[in-house]
Formats: C-alpha cells, sequence, structure tokens
C-alpha cells in the first residue's frame, strides 16, 4: 500500500510523462479497435442513427449522470463514515480527476497519490483521505470479485470464449483465494505480519535486501498494514446510515457502469437479456483491473470484442465498444483534465 503520509505539496506533475502516455493511451485503444476490427468485425462498420435518436440519447444522459453522481455519492458517504465531508462541488471535481489521472498511468498508479494530495487541499487530513479512497476502490473491487465467479461459471455466452475455455474454473478459484486474502488483510491483519516479517528476513539473508532497506521495508510493511486494518475497522464502526450508503452508492455507480452496454444494445434493436449483457460487462471488467496498461487501453477493446461477437453484428461491433468507451471514459478523462489543469494552476497561484 502506498504511503502518502509525506504528501503535502501538489503533486509534481511530469507533464512529457503524463503526455506520453496519454499519447500511448490513444495509440493501444488504436490498436485494440483495429484488432477488434479486423479479428472480430470481420473489417466491417457502420454507423446506426438510432444511437441518436432523442430518446435514445435521453436515456444515455440519464444513465450517465446516475454514473457520475454515484460515483461521486459513494466517495461522499465513506467520507462521512470516516468523519469527513466534502462540498458536492469540490468532490465532483475529484470524479474526474480521478477518472483522467486514473487512466493514462499504468495500473492507475497515479490516480490515488491525485486524489489525496486534492483531498488534502480542501481540509481532509491525509491519512482520513488515503483510508477513504482505498475503501472506495475496496468496496467496488469486493463487488466485481464476488459476481465475477458467478458469472463465469453460469453464463452460456462465456463457454465458447477461448479466453477462458481452459481457465475458468482456475479463475473462479483465484477470486476466491483473492478475497479471503484481502479478509484476513481486514480483519486478521496480525496474522501475516510474522509471515510477511520472515519473507523480508529470507530476502536479507540471501542477500537480496541491505541490513538499512530491511530495517524500512520491516517498518513500512508493518505500518501500512496495521493502519490500513485501523481505517477499515474505524470506516466500520462509522455512522451507520453513511456505511450503508456508501456500499448502496458503489452498488448504484457499478449497475450503471455495467447497463451502458445493454442501453446501446437495446437501442440497436437487439433482443440480448440483460443479465447476459451485465454478466459479460462484469467479467470484462474485473480482467481490466489486471491490464498493465493505462486505462486499460486495448485490451478492454479486445475483450469486449471477444465476449459481444456473437451478439452484435459484425458492422455493429466496434459502434457498441467506442460509444461504451466514449460515454464510461473518454468524456470523464476530457472534463478531468481541464479540471486537473485549473486545480493545479491555482494550486500554484496559492502557493505563491
Amino acid at each position: 500500500m502506498t504511503d502518502y503520509t509525506e504528501i503535502v505539496e501538489p503533486p509534481r506533475t511530469a507533464w512529457r510523462r503524463l503526455t506520453f502516455f496519454s499519447l500511448l493511451f490513444i495509440g493501444l485503444t488504436a490498436a485494440g479497435l483495429y484488432a477488434v476490427y479486423s479479428q472480430f468485425a470481420g473489417k466491417s462498420f457502420s454507423f446506426d442513427f438510432r444511437l441518436i435518436q432523442p430518446g435514445t440519447v435521453a436515456a444515455l444522459v440519464a444513465l450517465l449522470m446516475v454514473y457520475f453522481a454515484s460515483d461521486g455519492l459513494r466517495l461522499h458517504y465513506t467520507l462521512k463514515a470516516l468523519g469527513h465531508s466534502l462540498s458536492f462541488r469540490a468532490l465532483f471535481r475529484l470524479v474526474f480527476i480521478n477518472v483522467f489521472i486514473s487512466n493514462v498511468t499504468p495500473m492507475a498508479t497515479g490516480g490515488g497519490v491525485a486524489q489525496v494530495w486534492y483531498l488534502q487541499r480542501y481540509g481532509v487530513p491525509i491519512g482520513r483521505a488515503t483510508a477513504a479512497t482505498t475503501i472506495r476502490t475496496v468496496l467496488a473491487i469486493f463487488f466485481i470479485f464476488s459476481l465475477t465467479p458467478v458469472f463465469l461459471l453460469t453464463l452460456n455466452a462465456l463457454d465458447n470464449q477461448p479466453i477462458l475455455k481452459d481457465i475458468g474454473l482456475a479463475l473462479a478459484a483465484f477470486i476466491l483465494l483473492y478475497l479471503s486474502f484481502f479478509a484476513v488483510v481486514l480483519f486478521r491483519t496480525h496474522w501475516l505480519i510474522g509471515p510477511l516479517s520472515k519473507l523480508l528476513h529470507g530476502l536479507r539473508r540471501f542477500h537480496l535486501l541491505s541490513a538499512r532497506r530491511h530495517k524500512r521495508w520491516q517498518y513500512k510493511a508493518r505500518r501500512e498494514m496495521l493502519r490500513f486494518s485501523y481505517s477499515f475497522s474505524e470506516y466500520l464502526h462509522g455512522p451507520p446510515v453513511s456505511v450503508l450508503l456508501s456500499i448502496v452508492f458503489t452498488a448504484v455507480f457499478l449497475l450503471s457502469l455495467f447497463s451502458f452496454p445493454a442501453l446501446l444494445i437495446a437501442s440497436l434493436d437487439y433482443d440480448v437479456n440483460y443479465l447476459t449483457s451485465t454478466g459479460l460487462l462484469v467479467v470484462t471488467t474485473f480482467i481490466m483491473y489486471f491490464s498493465p496498461t493505462p486505462g486499460a487501453s486495448g485490451i478492454s477493446e479486445g475483450i469486449f470484442g471477444s465476449f459481444f461477437r456473437d451478439i452484435l453484428s459484425a458492422n455493429h461491433l466496434i459502434l457498441v465498444i467506442v460509444a461504451w468507451r466514449l460515454l464510461t471514459i473518454y468524456l470523464g478523462m476530457i472534463a478531468g483534465l481541464v479540471i486537473f489543469q485549473r486545480e493545479l494552476a491555482r494550486g500554484r497561484k496559492d502557493a505563491q
């Protein structure tokens, strides 16, 4: 877990690096779309004006509002459970900043730092900001990782998927082990301190760690594990209504996220079971968590194309993928870029 205790200044955003990852995001996205276009869509594409009919646009806008509002509210009530609050204006700026930063850094590595810096600027102590953003992420992971094994084992649409054909059961077992490990970290942290300490001692014995680094890692590992466990315990013992609403809005956020493909597909007059569409996107999102590329660019398009190629006609496959990513990622990234630049400029002005 990342140590944010020393973050007191605005993050030193290397714009050259950020530009590089943004261009990488665009390039990998284009490569992923081309792979789907050539492998799954038969090099066929056509725009369908049914996607921009007034009724469809109104439904998509409404779902988009629920999507972004629930994203902000799940953090709002997580903060309240920890004894802090943020104005809704500042809160929703953070929503878009997170969308931008987490999608242009590998494995979303920059998103957490940017969020903690932003919350600290608005009066939330660093420790609580770290706990709030981490807990928000853990709640979403818990939902996704809990549902994925169910859909892997029950969805007929996944039976003939080459990616999952031979590893479905192994993947489900891995998820269960992952969740069990997380439960131990949250509720029985002291069980892991001993094995972790022995592992670091082993690395030191084989001269893979210097004495100084071994001592520092021992301290940091124990501190971060205990700190996270304490923060989660504090969250669970917070105001029950706030805890409950943080969980409810996490569920609403994910449900709205998973509903975009179903709405797009229905607007094109396909008769597809909502649970099937939702289940396929849950598994897609699960795989995206392990993508090393910025914002799962390239990989998300490829997985989506593989999963939905038997549901959509070839000429609609690319169209739905682009519309799905535009609504859930691209629009938020553009807004986040503008807001993040303004916040950095405001931070520099305040520092003068």
